[in-house]
């Protein structure tokens, strides 16, 4: 027995048959099938995904001997508000739908499928409704500038409000997601207190403040190489508390979410500063950013 996981929105990213849509529109999916716009469709297979990020690359199978007509990609980077805007998609099953609208706001945050932070999102007034996940958001001349990711709506229906994520971000995850069906994105090597036990043992004053607390520093990695004291056991049991990390590049740090955030502005072989707290005392370590999954 099949049961649909549900239907989004997705665009040709190249002439071999890649599909580009978000993570969530094919999260918990055993296959998928893919109807282009002439009527045709095909079956497709997994390819890579990334979660943090909410993207997905989909193959299609029996590909035609002249290939796939590919979206023409635009640029993020130069976008004004006011400047208009069309969306493609799918919404409420109604396929082939076209909205326009104009950039309403630059520099948003939204939340991936995974619950981390994504940067520099568009927020857009052109109608995008459920079912519009992971379709294009175009500039007017037609090259790709987003893919319609999210609303910000009380009734989970279109209030004016919509996002996209910018196309120069995923200019940089999807490549990697055909070539290795994973993005490798740059870390410290350490494994971090959730923030809820970080503001329990803020309430018991057994840490002076709020920040990253790293729990395990894994063997061979950037922060072992730094020294980057993790949280352990003496010989007692009882339990020391490892390095508190509260800023990177002079950037103040709360918690996980701004640790990722300083983080996702670099990339793998970068050299940043960070200060943890250690026994009450400030300590600066230089660490090289390394691929972690």
């Amino acid at each position: 027995m099949e049961i649909p996981r549900g239907t989004g929105s997705g665009f040709i990213w190249d002439e071999t048959g890649h599909v580009v849509t978000n993570f969530h529109v094919i999260r918990g999916a055993d296959r998928a099938h893919v109807t282009l716009s002439d009527g045709r469709t095909y079956k497709a297979r997994l390819v890579g995904a990334a979660p943090d990020n909410d993207l997905a690359v989909l193959q299609l199978l029996d590909a035609p001997s002249d290939g796939y007509p590919a979206i023409p990609v635009g640029s993020s980077s130069d976008l004004q508000v006011g400047q208009k805007v069309f969306a493609i998609g799918n919404p409420f099953g109604l396929d082939q739908t076209l909205t326009t609208g104009i950039i309403s706001g630059l520099g948003r945050e939204i939340r991936s499928a995974a619950g981390l932070p994504i940067s520099d999102v568009i927020q857009t007034d052109a109608a995008i409704n459920p079912g519009n996940s992971g379709g294009p958001l175009l500039d007017s001349a037609g090259r790709l500038i987003g893919i319609n990711t999210a609303i910000a709506s009380p009734s989970h229906a279109f209030a004016g409000v919509g996002f996209a994520m910018p196309v120069d971000s995923v200019n940089h995850v999807v490549p990697q997601l055909i070539r290795q069906g994973h993005v490798a994105r740059p870390g410290l090597g350490v494994t971090l207190a959730n923030d809820r036990l970080l503001k329990q043992l803020l309430a018991r004053d057994a840490i002076p403040r709020l920040g990253a607390l790293v729990v395990n520093v894994l063997e061979g990695s950037s922060a072992e190489k730094a020294g980057v004291q993790p949280t352990r056991r003496d010989a007692d049991g009882k339990i020391e508390l490892g390095d508190l990390i509260i800023e990177i590049d002079g950037q103040n740090i709360d918690n996980f979410h701004d640790l990722y955030t300083a983080i996702s502005r670099h990339k793998m072989g970068d050299v940043v500063k960070i200060v943890v707290l250690r026994d009450g005392k400030r300590v600066e370590l230089p660490i090289k950013l390394q691929p972690i999954a």
